[in-house]
């Protein structure tokens, strides 16, 4: 039976695979996180390396606090970057294929049309700036991992954009929402559903782009959340600068899908219903 190592799996992503793991028999599943597993350690990765012989690696581990990056680069640097290239540069030592999970932030949001995996990097702010080494790194220590670059991911784990909207508009009935940031929002489950056809097909290496279908601003986003939810709330759209973020956001984030749908053959939801799908979870997790 193969094997497939989780990093991160108390993570958003972490936790829909352990929900989604059931549906794939065929995988042995291993999740970890800390304090079990530090990425950063080299001597602990080798020594859950050596005793699973996992033959995929799925690293969901990373810092994600965009704003707080700013503040602790440091640390978005330890786990994005170092954590990272370790991760890839011991499983390759080990035989192990790695699928790697990383951002639209790595381009700097000026396009017009969608991103291709070729269109040149240009990333702004620390998490932006640690995630774009990270992926270098990943695919120089590992060449057989796959990356996937992903945007607005959400899901019925942990904190989200969802989350956020419903437990706000529910409360306060007023929410201010940017409306001038244009993508793509991502449901973890579909992601999962992606990542797993990957490892079925023995997907060839490379950077590959997964959303959902279909393009919205956040304030769209929001919207469709309030609607579907039922909630009674004012959603006031504002723009970029209105909110005063302190790392800055790339204003248009839609990924081009056309490479990983040719290769994996697998058709990707539209967003919104997508959307339905995670508000009716949540709802039934009470």
């Amino acid at each position: 039976m193969t094997t497939i190592l989780v990093t991160g799996a108390n993570g958003q992503l972490g936790n829909q695979l352990k929900q989604l793991s059931a549906n794939y028999p065929q995988f042995d599943f291993k999740f970890t996180d800390l304090p079990e597993l530090d990425i950063t350690a080299e001597h602990a990765i080798n020594q859950v390396l050596t005793e699973l012989k996992p033959q995929w690696l799925i690293n969901c581990a990373a810092y994600t606090a965009v704003d707080k990056a700013e503040v602790e680069s440091d640390l978005a640097h330890k786990i994005n970057v170092e954590g990272a290239s370790l991760l890839a540069r011991l499983s390759d030592e080990h035989r192990i294929r790695m699928v790697h999970i990383s951002t639209d932030y790595v381009f700097d949001g000026t396009a017009s049309q969608p991103y291709k995996e070729d269109h040149p990097k240009n990333p702004s702010g620390v998490y932006s700036q640690t995630k774009s080494l990270g992926e270098d790194l990943v695919l120089a220590n590992n060449p057989r991992s796959i990356i996937f670059r992903t945007s607005w991911l959400y899901s019925a784990f942990g904190q989200n954009f969802v989350k956020t909207v419903i437990r706000h508009s529910t409360e306060k009935g007023y929410m201010q929402i940017v409306a001038d940031q244009v993508g793509t929002p991502t449901w973890a489950a579909d992601l999962v559903t992606m990542i797993m056809k990957a490892i079925e097909i023995d997907l060839q290496p490379g950077i590959y782009h997964y959303s959902n279908e279909g393009v919205c601003s956040w304030y769209d986003f929001a919207m469709a959340i309030v609607e579907l939810q039922g909630i009674k709330a004012i959603i006031e759209p504002i723009t970029t600068n209105d909110f005063g973020a302190v790392a800055s956001r790339p204003f248009y984030s839609v990924l081009d899908k056309a490479l990983v749908k040719r290769n994996t053959g697998l058709k990707i939801p539209y967003w919104r219903d997508s959307l339905k799908e995670c508000l009716k979870q949540l709802n039934e997790q009470g």
